[in-house]
């Protein structure tokens, strides 16, 4: 009997035959057609065999290179290894040491010893002796962890194939022409629901970046980016999610026409969330599945009546205990990274039932949540974390199918102040990956055994947490009245929210994060880093001569930043001339009318307002820095093939700038409402001219007009 990967290639043969000019894999900026990718994914099996890589990281944004170095590496049996985007250095670090990696395919490879090959595309490591695999290992593919520490699951080739026949059985009717990856590629569920079903259908699947979809990290989304990808590539199907369906619902109650088939899954869907999308047209259909069971288990089907998660797909079998847990069967995993060989029934954790042959589930066995973004968390991880710290006595986190997680905090003691609960979550969440981070908390009253929230060996008893606490911790979404007060750095960023997504949603930035940029474009904005940068330690020395007696403790925090941003202009024009630019030039060039007038503003709110509010420039420049500097900076380097010493501003300052800001937020958490009211100010302005610098540069670079775009701001 031919092997999955055999009936795979013959399936990619057939299209090339018969539809040599239907376009294969589509990104934006690139389209590979059928009757081309065969040789191609030939060339790339010939360049991983010359370097000998058996263990490849593939560490690339969604795109047609992701798909193409993907497919090589299953057709030739070699160990795929995907690195999601949102995973800490940490957490690499441990997936390359787990898995014995070899080779790392995308940027960031040589902060984790690899070398540079021959290949430009692909970096090295020599590994002498590799961690034992499951035999006939060719995926590994690591969940976010339900405690912090990635797990890798091991697969053949078979599994993920006979998931995508199953799938393409299912959807094949429905003529799907065009698939859009909305999530990671490093998912499982889109790396085989959005490559190998639509190639297993001949259709075309479109790849953009993470930024052009509108996803950034593992919980941040922007529905309007999204719904311009979707009109852009006019999809037929889609998979989402709760929570990026929840968003595209809200921005777009009317499903775009081009979609016939929208798969949900990742975690719990609300029946209210499935019944407004029905409503609006959106063809929802709600799934269930696992990593350890090849992703999809279970689907509902069009044209039939929805029930729970949907009936198995072809391939699967699942059978229920008398405990009432999922037992699943089929294309399951080889085992775990480390650990002894799986069973071929997986046990899931999950409690369920059947309607007819529907599998409708009851919840969890396990405490472990799944956030709404389809993130494992495990709340005994988190809130170990936080009780680490001095000022809280006891902790409930709570985040299943939730956009943001929620704590139940009680403190140390009855004088422990909101603010200082707020600074102690705030250095907890600094050190969590985002999914795992608390969104929003509340004070509590101590748990105890007499009102039945403690066991007597100090146990939580969650279930009973959950009935008291549960019209807060299970609400979709908290009325106003319900939140707890924020710290004066929660405020500073409630009040600054719109001009901030103003400045991020400015185009340069959102193509920069997906490294496309032109080199113009990338020295037009070192040239007016320069322009401001330079007068960051003169501006930081006039606030510390103007600020008054009451706030001599700020002075000791302008000594530690004038120390830190010293010579950082000379920095910049260092990159200019790494990136072949003029850096004397650039020296000599006027700033933009944006660069100009931000300084300048700043300076008289130092010297005629309240001098506190230079710390809204802080606010905009560092925080920005740390959302953007690092990934841009890999990004760009790769596109534009630049030298590590041509982006060296950007990539310290993203890191250098996380340690900043957790600085910067123990400054302003100790502010006074007046002298916060100033940061504020301060930054919803700097905001709106920081962003029209970055307009201001991209109109330059198309013939226009900075000043318009400075009007604009402005108006």
């Amino acid at each position: 009997m031919p092997s999955p990967s055999s009936l795979f290639i013959e399936r990619l043969t057939q299209h090339a035959r018969e539809t040599p000019h239907r376009v294969a894999l589509h990104d934006g900026s690139r389209q590979l057609r059928y009757g081309d990718l065969i040789n191609t994914l030939v060339e790339r099996r010939h360049r991983l065999a010359r370097l000998d890589a058996r263990r490849v990281a593939l560490a690339l944004d969604n795109g047609v290179e992701w798909a193409l170095w993907d497919l090589a590496l299953l057709l030739d049996g070699r160990v795929a290894v995907p690195v999601p985007g949102f995973f800490s250095h940490a957490q690499r670090q441990h997936l390359v040491t787990q898995a014995g990696l070899d080779a790392w395919i995308g940027p960031g490879g040589d902060a984790l010893g690899f070398a540079t090959s021959d290949d430009a595309a692909i970096a090295i490591r020599p590994v002498e002796t590799p961690p034992y695999l499951h035999a006939g290992t060719t995926r590994i593919t690591f969940t976010s962890g339900t405690s912090g520490t990635p797990k890798g699951v091991c697969l053949d080739a078979k599994a993920p194939l006979q998931v995508t026949a199953s799938l393409s059985d299912i959807v094949g009717p429905l003529g799907i022409e065009r698939h859009l990856a909305m999530l990671p590629l490093a998912t499982l569920l889109e790396n085989i629901g959005g490559i190998y079903v639509p190639l297993w259908l001949g259709a075309t699947a479109c790849l953009p970046s993470l930024a052009t979809t509108g996803l950034q990290g593992a919980s941040a989304f922007s529905p309007d980016i999204a719904l311009t990808a979707i009109d852009t590539f006019r999809p037929n199907s889609l998979i989402l999610v709760p929570q990026l369906l929840q968003a595209l619902i809200e921005a777009s109650p009317q499903a775009p026409e081009s979609l016939r088939f929208v798969a949900v899954g990742g975690a719990r869907v609300s029946e209210s969330l499935l019944s407004r999308a029905h409503e609006g047209g959106w063809p929802v259909y709600q799934g269930y599945g696992l990593s350890e069971c090849a992703s999809v288990v279970c689907l509902n089907r069009p044209g039939e009546q929805a029930q729970g998660v949907g009936r198995l797909l072809p391939h699967a079998q699942a059978r229920i205990t008398t405990s009432g847990e999922v037992l699943i069967n089929g294309a399951t995993m080889l085992g775990y990274l480390g650990e002894p060989a799986a069973s071929d029934w997986h046990p899931s954790g999950d409690l369920g039932h059947w309607h007819g042959d529907s599998l409708v589930l009851d919840g969890r066995r396990r405490e472990m949540f799944i956030t709404a973004f389809g993130r494992n968390v495990d709340p005994q991880w988190v809130e170990g974390e936080l009780l680490l710290q001095r000022d809280i006595a006891q902790a409930l986190v709570h985040g299943e199918a939730l956009p943001s997680n929620r704590a139940l905090i009680v403190p140390a003691t009855p004088e422990t102040t909101d603010v200082q609960l707020a600074c102690a979550i705030a250095t907890v969440n600094r050190t969590l990956p985002d999914y795992a981070r608390i969104g929003t908390w509340r004070r509590c009253a101590p748990f105890t055994p007499h009102n039945q929230q403690l066991t007597a060996n100090g146990r939580l008893r969650r279930d009973t947490l959950l009935a008291g606490y549960g019209e807060w911790l299970l609400a979709p979404h908290i009325p106003t009245e319900k939140v707890t007060a924020m710290s004066a750095y929660q405020m500073l960023q409630d009040a600054t929210h719109e001009e901030r997504n103003w400045l991020l949603s400015a185009p340069l930035l959102t193509r920069a994060q997906a490294g496309k940029v032109s080199l113009a474009e990338y020295l037009g904005f070192l040239t007016q880093a320069y322009h401001h940068v330079r007068f960051t330690v003169p501006l930081m020395m006039d606030c510390g001569a103007h600020l008054p007696d009451r706030l001599n403790w700020l002075r000791a925090a302008l000594v530690e930043y004038i120390e830190e941003e010293h010579g950082h202009e000379q920095w910049i024009l260092d990159d200019i001339r790494a990136a072949g630019g003029d850096a004397e030039a650039a020296a000599r060039s006027n700033p933009h009318p944006a660069t100009q007038l931000m300084v300048s503003y700043v300076r008289d709110v130092i010297n005629h307002g309240n001098p506190v509010g230079f710390f809204g420039m802080v606010q905009v420049l560092e925080g920005t820095s740390t959302a953007l500097a690092t990934q841009a900076a890999e990004q760009m380097q790769a596109s534009l093939a630049l030298p590590n010493d041509a982006v060296r501003y950007l990539t310290s300052h993203g890191d250098l700038d996380i340690g900043h800001i957790a600085f910067f937020e123990g400054l302003v958490n100790r502010l006074e409402n007046d002298d916060l009211q100033a940061v504020i100010e301060t930054a919803r302005m700097v905001y709106r001219l920081y962003g029209a610098m970055f307009r201001g540069i991209e109109a330059n670079s198309n013939g226009g007009s900075a000043v318009r775009e400075l009007t604009n701001a402005l108006v």
